[in-house]
């Protein structure tokens, strides 16, 4: 019995642990996507969004390398390469919105993407959901509506850039879970990441030999070429945050904590950008909110 109270104590811990881990995570991200905005004063989305992949992939390189051991299958694969797509559109959507919306805006509407994975489960992956779970998504979508439709009389079709990048996220979900089955989670992330950053390069070299180029990266100021380092260290230490949480706790527990990525970005644009969200905005988000933790407390009865 005392051995069972040990090792129910350690377990606790490290569920405690994952926790926490997740919810630092979660907080982090938002610092990361404020670097974008602010990287916009010098150059565009898409120049961000380039430099933004390249740093990450070089930081994912070493990893893949100390790793190796422990990936579970080759990070190249189709889906893999696939997912890497994916994310450098996903990246491009949400940094392009960070240009003209509030942080926390664009977040709010790009967490729609709960419920659009809902929708697409079915088709793809034969989850097909219950009617609750329909009703969960409709009432969710009207919330994201609610926070659009402001905000597109206000930013014009930018508004829809993250709902956007939440369907191609969503896409991505699919593609990672069918993957998974052949592949470790891991190998997928960073075969994906490794991607993204091979796609940035040559488009970066192809919009130089074409003389449609950006700013450049290497004659930018200091304070950008510090910038940029410090955005990818941020998503690599929210990555590896992420990865360990899902090692010491349950997905179905983790998933709820995703939500404290809209407080982090809120208090991000207010530091930052002296920004907060519109009384429609934070209706809308809590409508949103309520659906996607709905669908989760369905899952996890399921």
């Amino acid at each position: 019995a005392g051995g069972a109270r040990i090792a129910l104590a350690a377990s606790d811990d490290q569920r405690a642990l994952g926790l926490g881990a997740m919810a630092v995570a979660m907080l982090i991200l938002p610092a990361g996507d404020a670097i974008s905005k602010a990287l916009m004063s010098f150059a565009g989305p898409f120049e961000v969004t380039l430099w933004r992949s390249v740093a990450n992939g070089m930081l994912f390189g070493p990893v893949a390398i100390l790793a190796r051991r422990r990936l579970g299958g080759p990070p190249v694969s189709g889906a893999a390469a696939f997912s890497g797509l994916l994310l450098i559109t996903i990246s491009f959507l949400l940094i392009s919105a960070f240009q003209r919306m509030p942080i926390a805006t664009a977040i709010a509407i790009f967490f729609v993407e709960p419920l659009l994975l809902t929708l697409l489960a079915g088709p793809f992956l034969g989850e097909v959901p219950g009617p609750r779970r329909l009703v969960a998504v409709g009432v969710g979508l009207i919330g994201a509506l609610i926070v659009i439709r402001p905000n597109f009389q206000i930013f014009g079709p930018v508004a829809l850039m993250p709902a956007l990048a939440a369907l191609a996220y969503a896409a991505n979900m699919i593609v990672l879970r069918r993957a998974s089955m052949r592949q470790s989670a891991l190998s997928l992330q960073i075969g994906a990441t490794l991607t993204a950053a091979l796609l940035a390069a040559l488009a970066a070299l192809t919009a130089a030999l074409s003389g449609r180029g950006g700013p450049s990266y290497f004659l930018a100021p200091v304070w950008v070429q510090l910038a940029v380092p410090a955005a990818a260290i941020l998503f690599a230490a929210a990555f590896l945050l992420i990865t360990f949480a899902f090692s010491r706790c349950e997905a179905s527990t983790l998933a709820p904590l995703q939500y404290l990525e809209i407080v982090g970005a809120t208090l991000v644009g207010l530091i930052f950008f002296g920004s907060l969200p519109d009384a429609w905005t934070w209706i809308g988000t809590a409508i949103i909110l309520g659906s996607g933790l709905y669908i989760l407390h369905r899952d996890r009865r399921a």
